[in-house]
């Protein structure tokens, strides 16, 4: 089956057959988040759709010969500012964030480092960050230097654009074009207006490292050349596939490409380039300026995790998405119909060719999700729903799946149980009888134990 994974490949323009440079070791880089703020929902389509295609390929070649690493970013010029405003060190806000995302995006059915890699063997999930990696990025700007692809210039390193022929090959995009864009404010150290930073002059206050190229004041990497070096320490100088949002192919995707080219001389970086769709929210772009901002957290306050993740996965990752109510309630609705059908059911050995087969034609996660919906088998159906990540949750998280499919005001629930204890605890039976009937009213259900008060959707 591995032979048949098709991909579409933002440097052809094409869909073809994945080829692997190494079947017994497939190696996939995606970029992830800048650790500044609270992640938004559009920020968890990259992280869900590059999980379910490290989950494919690990069906495919065996979780033993796929390697994935997925990126951080801390050093940046909002990391910066945002420290700055806080009152804390840059180290305390991404150290910080990175949690609050980590606890975000595991929620969302995402596989993580602990759960893939095992003690005395070689990691299969990376999650590098960009200051553990400036020796890396020296040596690359250097061999830049080196190579006549790259300039010293006023405490900066700059690549210099003309010196690629090629450049521009990935986002297509015609050398004047992005010239007459780059004029708009052309610092005078540069030779082109095209050339971007390696490495720069740090400001008061700012992260600082000793910099290259034989410059004396200290400095900070540009953005770009971070996942150059962090890539290139994990996967190697040429790899399988790079994915990303679609607003990276260019600069971020093109630099990258300039300069592990132009360093190490080969003919591509990444073989594969994969980029998902934006996402939009009940119709509109999202935007603090419109009050429709979503972070993944405000999701999760509302809905299952599982529930926000086939929210996802129901649109084609390379098609724009719209995030409405009416598709998470949907989502919780076929979610409560597979948790009743499969049951305590243990999942068959392997998922079904049915749900297989669009995952292998460029991740048709919404055919595959059709397919889902014909299977009657619970061990099929789990095994299928499985390979998409989803089906996977705990009892309390499946009860939680119901309350969000019957559209239950939880806050609203809690109140009035709240209520209802108070009652029995002053012997108020009459006023307990009420509450538990606006209980049922709402379609709840409510059990005494020995530990307390616990409630249900009614059946």
């Amino acid at each position: 089956m591995a032979s048949m994974l098709r991909l579409y490949n933002t440097l052809t323009r094409e869909k073809a057959v994945f080829t692997p440079i190494d079947p017994t070791h497939v190696r996939m880089y995606a970029c992830g988040p800048t650790v500044y703020d609270a992640a938004h929902i559009g920020n968890a389509r990259p992280i869900i759709v590059f999980d379910l295609l490290f989950r494919l390929l690990r069906h495919l070649y065996g979780a033993a010969h796929v390697t994935y690493a997925r990126n951080v970013t801390d050093v940046d010029d909002k990391i910066n500012a945002r420290a700055a405003e806080r009152g804390i060190t840059i180290r305390e806000l991404t150290d910080g964030t990175l949690k609050t995302f980590h606890a975000d995006i595991r929620d969302l059915g995402v596989l993580m480092p602990e759960d893939v890699n095992a003690a005395g063997e070689r990691p299969r999930f990376i999650e590098p960050r960009a200051t553990d990696h400036i020796d890396e990025m020296h040596t690359i700007i250097a061999g830049l230097v080196r190579a006549g692809h790259a300039y010293v210039a006023e405490g900066h390193v700059l690549f210099d654009v003309p010196s690629m022929p090629d450049y521009g090959a990935l986002s297509k995009r015609p050398l004047d074009e992005m010239e007459a864009g780059a004029r708009v404010e052309v610092a005078p150290y540069k030779r082109s207006p095209l050339d971007f930073v390696l490495w720069k002059p740090s400001k008061p206050g700012e992260p600082a490292w000793p910099s290259p190229c034989g410059i004396t004041e200290p400095g900070r990497p540009g953005w770009h050349i971070e996942c150059s070096a962090m890539s290139w320490k994990h996967l190697g100088e040429r790899f399988d596939i790079h994915a990303g949002g679609i607003d990276l192919i260019f600069p971020h995707h093109e630099n990258e490409v300039a300069q592990s080219r132009c360093c190490f001389g080969t003919d591509v970086m990444a073989d594969i380039w994969l980029h998902n769709g934006f996402l939009q929210v009940e119709g509109e772009k999202m935007s603090k300026s419109l009050g429709n901002f979503i972070t993944i957290r405000d999701v999760l306050k509302d809905w299952p995790g599982e529930v926000a993740r086939l929210a996802m996965l129901k649109t084609h990752y390379r098609q724009p998405i719209d995030w409405t109510l009416r598709g998470l309630e949907e989502a919780a609705r076929m979610t409560e119909r597979w948790y009743g059908l499969v049951g305590d059911a243990a999942p068959a050995p392997t998922p079904p060719e049915g749900v297989l087969e669009p995952l292998l034609d460029d991740l048709n996660t919404a055919a595959a999700l059709s397919e889902l919906h014909r299977l009657d088998d619970p061990a099929a159906l789990k095994a299928g729903a499985n390979l998409l990540g989803l089906l996977t949750q705990t009892k309390s998280a499946r009860d939680q799946v119901t309350i969000s499919a019957a559209g239950i005001d939880v806050a609203r629930v809690e109140a009035l149980i709240e209520a209802r204890r108070a009652a029995r605890a002053a012997k108020d039976w009459a006023a307990s009888d009420r509450v538990r009937d606006e209980l049922l009213g709402l379609g709840v259900t409510v059990k005494d134990g020995k530990d307390g008060t616990t409630w249900s959707v009614a059946s």
